[in-house]
């Protein structure tokens, strides 16, 4: 069975290239089922898929009888509407025993923004539970996962890689800190109401700010959120219009297109008497046009802005890393164990197979010599002499015929198989 993976993330694409490959999770199934038809013109059987996509990176996971690197590449090209030899300069493609360790680094939280961060590890599980829903699961993308949380789950229980870890949301209120003197005389909008605002409005209602907003296209999900804050609560619809009563925004949605543009933040600052504002757009794509950050009153962040801020303490953290890559070793050596024993399966139940129809061979020999009045004592030596003989018949064929050139490697299997008690 081949495992593959391919992925760019935050250290090897950047943002608006990354942006042209995000899919939010309702769009999973659909994708899912294309790339396996796609890939399946080129595999025996219909391949194992998975999709992991969040603002930093996005993966695709794929297992089947044989490799298919490059037509996932062409696939994930095409579905971006990029080149292929544009997309490569910007991917990492991995094979086997390195799928599994950067699946369990990435589980782990080794290979994020922010060092030992917690949410990508919900990011995977969801990602996992869309390929299960989508029937694109099999049983080697399956034990992969699952040993990715198991070794992820043992990394932040034995280790500190998790802590003081600054995530995007604490990294926003310590940005919005420095350039306000008192958060707590600030209006904070949040556009949008999925995980991620979720977070940063907590991190925010701890501060305690003059009032905070949720806008979103549906209303009850964001009175839901509003309410664990006493927030306000308005429509997407509403923004341009109310967009200069805040002097922060925080965007983070699944929209495909920009909906802060450069214009409606102009008017804002011309209603604001050019009163600056904080703005932080965590959407990948962008939810703010990227021409907005050249507003002389206007501080905005994307993602990839935020790493410096996240970086900070990660130096403490290098000693976990190391006990970290520990754990994740043991844990590829087992899935490739696992992996070489799946692969033998098939061929034990031949052997299982052959096994039995000579002892089925044998038994229906011994009954007819009884049933002639053979003596039990003379039936049974003929019993054990026909299975004697033809266990090992095979390989006494192989080791007369073996050449020179492989008559010790020979020797040497036929010892390991029949011989290893005595040795």
């Amino acid at each position: 069975m081949a495992v593959w993976a391919l992925g760019l993330n935050h250290t090897t694409a950047p943002l608006d290239l990354r942006g042209r490959f995000a899919f939010a999770l309702d769009q999973l199934p659909p994708t899912l089922q294309g790339l396996r038809q796609n890939l399946s013109q080129h595999t025996q059987k219909l391949p194992e898929a998975a999709i992991l996509s969040t603002c930093n990176r996005t993966e695709v996971y794929c297992a089947a009888d044989q490799s298919a690197m490059t037509d996932t590449l062409n696939w994930l090209a095409h579905t971006g509407g990029v080149s292929p030899q544009e997309l490569r300069q910007h991917t990492y493609l991995l094979e086997e025993d390195h799928v599994a360790r950067h699946a369990f680094r990435v589980a782990s939280g080794l290979d994020s923004m922010v060092l030992g961060e917690a949410q990508i590890l919900g990011q995977l599980k969801d990602a996992v539970r869309a390929a299960e829903q989508a029937g694109a699961l099999g049983s080697t993308l399956n034990q992969l996962f699952q040993r990715s949380f198991a070794v992820a789950k043992d990394v932040r229980s034995t280790t500190e890689i998790g802590a003081h870890s600054i995530s995007m949301a604490a990294a926003s209120v310590r940005l919005a800190s420095q350039l306000f003197e008192d958060l707590r005389s600030i209006k904070v909008l949040f556009v949008g109401a999925g995980e991620m605002i979720e977070l940063v409005s907590t991190h925010f209602a701890a501060r305690q700010p003059k009032s905070m907003t949720i806008a979103n296209r549906s209303l009850e999900r964001g009175e839901k959120l509003a309410a664990r804050y006493g927030a306000e609560v308005m429509r997407l619809a509403e923004l341009p219009d109310r967009l200069h009563e805040f002097d922060a925004v925080i965007s983070c949605t699944a929209s495909t297109l920009p909906l802060i543009g450069l214009g409606a933040v102009e008017r804002a600052l011309k209603k604001r008497k050019h009163r600056p504002m904080f703005m932080v757009d965590l959407a990948v794509p962008r939810d703010i046009e990227p021409e907005v950050k050249s507003l002389e009153d206007i501080y905005l962040y994307t993602v990839d802005d935020l790493a410096s801020v996240v970086q900070t303490g990660q130096a403490s953290r290098q000693a976990a890393v190391a006990q970290a890559e520990v754990i994740i070793d043991a844990g590829v050596q087992s899935f490739r164990h696992w992996l070489v024993q799946r692969g033998t399966v098939p061929l034990i139940r031949e052997l299982q197979a052959q096994a039995e129809s000579w002892r089925e061979a044998e038994l229906q020999r011994a009954h007819k010599l009884l049933a002639k009045g053979e003596s039990p004592e003379k039936v049974l030596e003929a019993l054990s002499r026909g299975l004697t003989q033809k266990m090992l018949h095979g390989a006494m064929a192989e080791l007369k015929a073996a050449d020179t050139e492989h008559a010790e490697q020979t020797a040497q299997a036929v010892q390991r198989l029949f011989l290893r008690n005595e040795r």
